[in-house]
Formats: C-alpha cells, structure tokens, sequence
C-alpha cells in the first residue's frame, strides 16, 4: 500500500444553505479546471484534470450515546493521465 500525505484539512459545521453554497463554488472551481482551498494561513491549488473518479456513497454509523450519525461523502480522485470511464446519473 503506498504513502498517503495529507495536503489539506476542514472540518466545520455548517448550516444546509452554506453547505450547499460551498458545493456550488467547488463545482464551480472544477469546471474551470482549478481548486484553490484556504483556511486561515493554510492553502493549497488543485490542477484539476479532464477525467477523474467520482465516489459517492451513503452511510450510517451507530454513535452508540450520540445515535445514529449519517454521512453523504462525495469523493474526488485522479491519477496523472486518466482516462474517461462510464457516467453516473442521478435518479
């Protein structure tokens, strides 16, 4: 298994509206084929490719005292050089 380096974290509780409005400016970002992420004095910009993975998934965890905790992760991944795979729909 390789390496894994972490460039960047956030981790901050918003409202819907806000969350949403966060998606927006990222897709936004992607489009144009470049990602700038800032918090405070940490930045990074992302070159982002014509092909990458898209991972969505759903989950619920038992948090035991807290309950059930839900999550809706969107995932992004791309290796140098990607090539194009099958679409995703939404339904």
């Amino acid at each position: 298994m390789g390496k894994e380096t972490r460039l960047f974290k956030s981790k901050e509780r918003m409202n819907r509206a806000e969350v949403g409005e966060f998606l927006c400016q990222v897709s936004e970002k992607l489009l144009s084929g470049q990602v700038r992420l800032r918090q405070g004095n940490e930045e990074i910009i992302l070159e982002i490719p014509n092909y990458m993975v898209l991972e969505v998934q759903a989950e619920d965890e038992d948090k035991k005292k807290k309950g059930i905790q839900h999550s809706l992760e969107i995932e992004i991944k791309w290796f140098d050089n990607d090539e194009k795979s099958g679409p995703l729909e939404v339904g």
